[in-house]
């Protein structure tokens, strides 16, 4: 098949450009500028350049591959509007590909994340998300998605991704809350540090999207979860073992004010299985769990 990736020059995207050319896949990646343009090249993709606002030529290729994951996303979280103004962009390319798409039957996979499902609880596919609140805008991108699949006639799919997607080389949470507890001089915990975050690596993610656009099915929610909850007690340890640094546990209003953003994010329990997408696309994780990767990877 000729897939058309956005994001494919990025952390989870360079991963799932090399899972599909290692199953035979051809992939053309979008690139803003050059260094994009290289590293795409560099892994033998076909080169579109162009940016998420750039839909015309978003559509050209959505219309000469045989499927599309969607990955990029424009990470501007400095104010609200910001986020509302890049939540607005990604729901326009949404339905501008839906558009391209239009009674092709070609697969087209989004991804979003699982913050916005409840908490406190076992989150499944089936699970329905939350409707108030910050997370609430980025379901909107998944019930456009939908909707435009059903009227347009294409196969919509959506991949849930944990809060962190972990590997060698990433800036995420994890590099982030690293980065933090080396000003603060110590890793901070929410109360017993009991919180679990879900979470899984680079690569297994990447399986995961090739085989929703192998397998998958119009309408289906999958999630690339390899472990549905590790302890945040468990993840700041090695944390700070990793960086020599002493591990203590805070109360909610002193995490905010140590952690800011992340505070309640650190606070937040969000247990989640992927059992159904297992069964659904055969998919096994086999990469090392996160504390694993945190000791012999980051920092």
């Amino acid at each position: 098949m000729h897939i058309f990736v956005t994001g494919a020059s990025g952390f989870v995207g360079q991963a799932t450009l090399a899972e599909l050319t290692a199953h035979g896949h051809e992939v053309s990646g979008l690139a803003r500028n050059d260094a994009s343009a290289d590293k795409l090249a560099q892994q033998g993709a076909k080169v579109v350049r162009g940016g998420l606002e750039d839909l015309e030529v978003i559509k050209k290729a959505a219309q000469a591959s045989d499927a599309v994951v969607h990955l990029a996303f424009i990470h501007d979280f400095s104010s609200p509007e910001a986020i509302a103004k890049s939540n607005k962009a990604d729901r326009e390319l949404i339905a501008a590909v839906g558009e391209a798409l239009a009674g092709s039957n070609k697969p087209f996979v989004i991804v979003t994340g699982i913050l916005g499902l409840p908490r406190d609880q076992l989150a499944t596919e089936d699970s329905e998300p939350v409707r108030t609140g910050p997370m609430a805008e980025r379901q909107q991108a998944s019930d456009l998605l939908f909707a435009s699949s059903k009227d347009n006639s294409f196969k919509g799919m959506v991949v849930r991704f944990p809060p962190t997607v972990h590997g060698k080389g990433d800036q995420a949470f994890i590099t982030m809350l690293g980065n933090i507890a080396k000003q603060n001089g110590f890793v901070t915990y929410i109360n017993d540090g009991a919180a679990r975050w879900p979470a899984t690596h680079r690569n297994d993610v990447a399986s995961m999207l090739r085989l929703a656009v192998e397998k998958g099915t119009a309408g289906a929610i999958y999630h690339a979860i390899a472990e549905e909850g590790v302890a945040m007690k468990d993840i700041m340890t090695a944390v700070g073992s990793k960086l020599q640094l002493p591990v203590q546990s805070k109360t909610p209003e002193e995490a905010q004010a140590l952690l800011g953003f992340f505070g309640p994010i650190v606070g937040a329990d969000n247990p989640t299985s992927s059992e159904i997408s297992k069964k659904a696309l055969g998919w096994q994780p086999t990469q090392p769990g996160l504390v694993e990767d945190i000791a012999q990877n980051y920092f």
